[in-house]
Protein backbone atom coordinates (compact mmCIF):
# COMPACT_ATOMS: atom_id res chain seq x y z
CA UNK A 1 0.00 0.00 0.00
CA UNK A 2 2.73 2.18 0.80
CA UNK A 3 3.92 2.53 -2.49
CA UNK A 4 5.92 5.46 -4.76
CA UNK A 5 4.55 8.75 -4.16
CA UNK A 6 1.04 7.94 -2.70
CA UNK A 7 2.87 7.45 0.60
CA UNK A 8 1.72 10.34 3.38
CA UNK A 9 4.42 9.13 5.54
CA UNK A 10 5.83 11.62 8.09
CA UNK A 11 2.77 14.25 6.33
CA UNK A 12 0.25 15.76 8.94
CA UNK A 13 -3.11 16.88 6.95
CA UNK A 14 -5.99 19.26 8.71
CA UNK A 15 -9.76 17.92 7.87
CA UNK A 16 -12.79 19.51 8.85
CA UNK A 17 -16.02 17.91 8.48
CA UNK A 18 -13.87 14.53 9.27
CA UNK A 19 -16.34 12.88 11.14
CA UNK A 20 -18.96 11.55 8.52
CA UNK A 21 -19.58 10.81 4.69
CA UNK A 22 -17.45 11.68 2.53
CA UNK A 23 -14.71 14.03 5.16
CA UNK A 24 -14.55 10.78 7.23
CA UNK A 25 -13.59 8.74 4.01
CA UNK A 26 -10.73 11.26 2.96
CA UNK A 27 -9.68 11.19 6.69
CA UNK A 28 -9.87 7.18 6.35
CA UNK A 29 -7.71 6.88 3.29
CA UNK A 30 -5.26 9.57 4.65
CA UNK A 31 -4.82 7.43 7.59
CA UNK A 32 -4.48 4.46 5.24
CA UNK A 33 -1.68 5.89 3.68
CA UNK A 34 0.19 6.67 6.62
CA UNK A 35 -0.70 10.44 7.32
CA UNK A 36 -1.46 11.72 10.10
CA UNK A 37 -4.90 13.51 10.49
CA UNK A 38 -6.41 16.21 12.42
CA UNK A 39 -9.90 15.84 11.63
CA UNK A 40 -12.77 18.44 12.95
CA UNK A 41 -16.55 17.76 13.84
CA UNK A 42 -18.51 19.39 15.86
CA UNK A 43 -19.24 17.35 18.61
CA UNK A 44 -17.00 18.69 21.77
CA UNK A 45 -15.85 14.92 22.16
CA UNK A 46 -15.59 12.24 20.50
CA UNK A 47 -14.39 8.34 20.92
CA UNK A 48 -11.19 7.44 18.94
CA UNK A 49 -9.94 4.52 18.34
CA UNK A 50 -6.18 4.38 17.77
CA UNK A 51 -3.75 1.80 16.60
CA UNK A 52 -0.01 1.83 15.72
CA UNK A 53 -0.88 2.93 12.39
CA UNK A 54 -3.90 4.88 13.11
CA UNK A 55 -2.11 8.51 13.70
CA UNK A 56 -5.85 10.32 14.29
CA UNK A 57 -6.30 13.16 16.35
CA UNK A 58 -10.32 15.20 16.42
CA UNK A 59 -10.60 18.86 17.33
CA UNK A 60 -13.98 20.52 18.37
CA UNK A 61 -14.96 23.09 15.64
CA UNK A 62 -17.95 24.75 14.88
CA UNK A 63 -17.79 27.45 11.68
CA UNK A 64 -21.06 29.16 12.99
CA UNK A 65 -19.95 29.62 16.83
CA UNK A 66 -17.25 32.34 16.85
CA UNK A 67 -16.17 31.35 20.08
CA UNK A 68 -15.54 27.81 18.97
CA UNK A 69 -13.50 29.51 15.58
CA UNK A 70 -11.35 31.87 18.24
CA UNK A 71 -10.64 28.41 20.27
CA UNK A 72 -9.80 26.34 17.06
CA UNK A 73 -7.40 29.31 15.82
CA UNK A 74 -5.48 29.66 19.10
CA UNK A 75 -5.05 25.44 18.80
CA UNK A 76 -3.80 26.05 15.43
CA UNK A 77 -1.22 28.25 16.48
CA UNK A 78 0.78 25.94 18.53
CA UNK A 79 0.45 22.86 15.75
CA UNK A 80 4.09 23.14 14.42
CA UNK A 81 3.31 21.43 10.91
CA UNK A 82 0.55 20.80 8.59
CA UNK A 83 1.12 19.81 4.90
CA UNK A 84 -2.61 19.32 3.85
CA UNK A 85 -5.35 21.32 4.35
CA UNK A 86 -9.02 19.93 3.43
CA UNK A 87 -12.35 22.14 3.76
CA UNK A 88 -14.91 19.80 3.62
CA UNK A 89 -17.02 20.78 6.29
CA UNK A 90 -20.38 22.07 5.16
CA UNK A 91 -23.98 22.98 5.05
CA UNK A 92 -26.84 23.78 3.54
CA UNK A 93 -30.31 25.73 4.07
CA UNK A 94 -33.06 24.81 1.30
CA UNK A 95 -35.19 28.30 1.33
CA UNK A 96 -36.32 30.09 -2.30
CA UNK A 97 -35.17 33.16 -2.78
CA UNK A 98 -38.34 34.92 -1.75
CA UNK A 99 -38.73 33.30 1.71
CA UNK A 100 -34.43 33.06 1.91
CA UNK A 101 -33.61 34.56 5.97
CA UNK A 102 -31.03 36.92 6.47
CA UNK A 103 -29.81 34.70 8.98
CA UNK A 104 -29.81 31.25 7.18
CA UNK A 105 -27.53 33.32 4.67
CA UNK A 106 -25.49 34.26 6.61
CA UNK A 107 -24.97 30.87 8.76
CA UNK A 108 -24.64 29.45 5.31
CA UNK A 109 -21.79 31.54 3.86
CA UNK A 110 -20.11 31.66 7.64
CA UNK A 111 -19.40 27.90 7.43
CA UNK A 112 -19.19 27.35 3.82
CA UNK A 113 -16.91 30.19 2.90
CA UNK A 114 -15.74 32.27 5.73
CA UNK A 115 -14.46 29.43 7.71
CA UNK A 116 -12.65 27.94 5.05
CA UNK A 117 -10.98 31.40 4.43
CA UNK A 118 -9.53 32.08 8.22
CA UNK A 119 -8.40 28.45 7.97
CA UNK A 120 -6.88 28.95 4.91
CA UNK A 121 -5.42 32.04 5.76
CA UNK A 122 -3.87 30.55 9.35
CA UNK A 123 -2.32 27.35 7.95
CA UNK A 124 -0.63 29.12 4.47
CA UNK A 125 1.63 30.63 6.67
CA UNK A 126 2.16 27.37 8.93
CA UNK A 127 3.44 25.86 5.50
CA UNK A 128 5.22 29.00 3.91
CA UNK A 129 7.16 29.27 7.65
CA UNK A 130 8.43 25.54 6.77
CA UNK A 131 9.45 25.96 3.49
CA UNK A 132 7.93 22.42 2.53
CA UNK A 133 4.88 23.64 0.12
CA UNK A 134 1.55 22.53 0.77
CA UNK A 135 -1.51 21.62 -0.62
CA UNK A 136 -5.07 23.01 -0.11
CA UNK A 137 -8.22 21.48 -1.52
CA UNK A 138 -11.31 23.06 -0.71
CA UNK A 139 -14.53 20.80 -1.15
CA UNK A 140 -17.39 22.72 -2.93
CA UNK A 141 -20.19 21.12 -4.83
CA UNK A 142 -21.36 20.71 -8.32
CA UNK A 143 -23.99 23.29 -6.89
CA UNK A 144 -20.97 25.57 -7.10
CA UNK A 145 -20.85 25.24 -10.76
CA UNK A 146 -24.72 24.41 -11.22
CA UNK A 147 -27.68 25.03 -9.33
CA UNK A 148 -30.92 23.78 -8.15
CA UNK A 149 -33.76 26.12 -7.42
CA UNK A 150 -33.62 26.73 -3.32
CA UNK A 151 -30.44 26.20 -3.28
CA UNK A 152 -29.49 30.15 -3.01
CA UNK A 153 -27.38 30.27 0.24
CA UNK A 154 -25.44 27.03 -0.42
CA UNK A 155 -24.54 27.70 -4.34
CA UNK A 156 -23.49 31.26 -3.33
CA UNK A 157 -21.50 29.87 -0.54
CA UNK A 158 -19.80 27.08 -3.22
CA UNK A 159 -19.57 29.36 -5.96
CA UNK A 160 -17.40 32.19 -3.47
CA UNK A 161 -15.44 29.32 -2.01
CA UNK A 162 -14.08 28.43 -5.96
CA UNK A 163 -13.60 31.97 -6.78
CA UNK A 164 -11.60 31.78 -3.15
CA UNK A 165 -9.63 28.78 -4.13
CA UNK A 166 -8.65 30.42 -7.65
CA UNK A 167 -7.46 33.57 -6.04
CA UNK A 168 -5.42 31.73 -3.21
CA UNK A 169 -3.55 29.42 -5.57
CA UNK A 170 -2.10 32.61 -7.27
CA UNK A 171 -1.33 34.42 -3.65
CA UNK A 172 0.39 30.99 -2.71
CA UNK A 173 2.29 29.85 -5.62
CA UNK A 174 5.57 30.96 -5.18
CA UNK A 175 5.24 29.05 -1.72
CA UNK A 176 4.55 25.77 -3.81
CA UNK A 177 1.45 26.07 -1.86
CA UNK A 178 -1.16 24.06 -4.67
CA UNK A 179 -4.58 24.85 -3.99
CA UNK A 180 -8.02 23.26 -5.60
CA UNK A 181 -11.39 22.98 -5.42
CA UNK A 182 -13.35 19.45 -5.30
CA UNK A 183 -16.89 19.44 -6.49
CA UNK A 184 -19.00 16.26 -5.97
CA UNK A 185 -22.09 15.61 -7.07
CA UNK A 186 -24.59 13.32 -6.01
CA UNK A 187 -22.97 10.98 -3.34
CA UNK A 188 -24.37 7.96 -1.60
CA UNK A 189 -23.91 9.29 1.96
CA UNK A 190 -25.35 8.41 5.35
CA UNK A 191 -27.25 11.72 4.95
CA UNK A 192 -28.50 11.04 1.57
CA UNK A 193 -29.82 7.59 2.53
CA UNK A 194 -31.75 8.58 5.62
CA UNK A 195 -33.43 11.55 3.78
CA UNK A 196 -33.95 9.79 0.51
CA UNK A 197 -36.00 6.93 -0.49
CA UNK A 198 -34.68 3.93 -2.48
CA UNK A 199 -36.85 5.79 -5.54
CA UNK A 200 -35.83 9.23 -5.35
CA UNK A 201 -32.46 7.89 -5.80
CA UNK A 202 -33.38 5.87 -8.38
CA UNK A 203 -35.10 9.11 -9.84
CA UNK A 204 -32.00 11.31 -8.94
CA UNK A 205 -29.68 8.27 -10.32
CA UNK A 206 -31.42 9.08 -14.23
CA UNK A 207 -30.08 12.34 -14.39
CA UNK A 208 -26.86 11.10 -13.96
CA UNK A 209 -25.03 9.63 -16.98
CA UNK A 210 -23.23 6.96 -15.56
CA UNK A 211 -26.07 6.29 -13.55
CA UNK A 212 -25.69 6.63 -10.17
CA UNK A 213 -24.30 8.19 -7.12
CA UNK A 214 -20.81 8.41 -6.42
CA UNK A 215 -19.48 6.23 -3.37
CA UNK A 216 -17.67 8.33 -0.71
CA UNK A 217 -14.68 6.47 -1.50
CA UNK A 218 -14.53 7.78 -5.20
CA UNK A 219 -14.59 11.27 -4.30
CA UNK A 220 -11.96 10.38 -1.23
CA UNK A 221 -9.70 9.05 -3.42
CA UNK A 222 -9.73 12.09 -6.12
CA UNK A 223 -9.22 14.07 -3.04
CA UNK A 224 -6.10 11.41 -2.07
CA UNK A 225 -4.57 12.17 -5.49
CA UNK A 226 -4.77 16.06 -5.20
CA UNK A 227 -2.96 15.93 -2.03
CA UNK A 228 -0.27 13.58 -2.87
CA UNK A 229 3.12 14.17 -4.02
CA UNK A 230 1.76 12.89 -7.31
CA UNK A 231 0.26 16.09 -7.79
CA UNK A 232 3.12 18.84 -8.77
CA UNK A 233 1.37 21.05 -11.25
CA UNK A 234 -2.54 21.24 -10.29
CA UNK A 235 -3.28 24.13 -8.85
CA UNK A 236 -6.20 26.66 -9.28
CA UNK A 237 -8.60 24.54 -10.72
CA UNK A 238 -12.18 22.94 -10.23
CA UNK A 239 -11.94 19.36 -10.45
CA UNK A 240 -15.44 17.87 -10.74
CA UNK A 241 -16.00 14.44 -9.99
CA UNK A 242 -20.27 13.81 -10.86
CA UNK A 243 -20.70 11.47 -13.23
CA UNK A 244 -21.25 13.61 -15.86
CA UNK A 245 -23.92 15.40 -14.20
CA UNK A 246 -22.56 18.97 -15.72
CA UNK A 247 -21.72 17.83 -18.74
CA UNK A 248 -25.33 17.28 -20.32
Amino acid sequence: MFNGNLSFEGKTALVTGGTRGIGRSIVDLLSDYGCRVIYTGTNKSRTIKNTMRDQRTYLQLDFSDDESINKFLMRLNKIPQIDILINNAGINIIESIDELNKNDWEKVLKVNLTGPMLLMKQVSKIMEKNNRGGKILNVSSIFGVISKAKRNAYSASKSGLIGLTRAAALDLAPYNILVNALCPGFTLTDLTASILTKKEIKSLSADVPLGRFAEESEIAKVALFLCSALNTYITGQTIVADGGVTIK
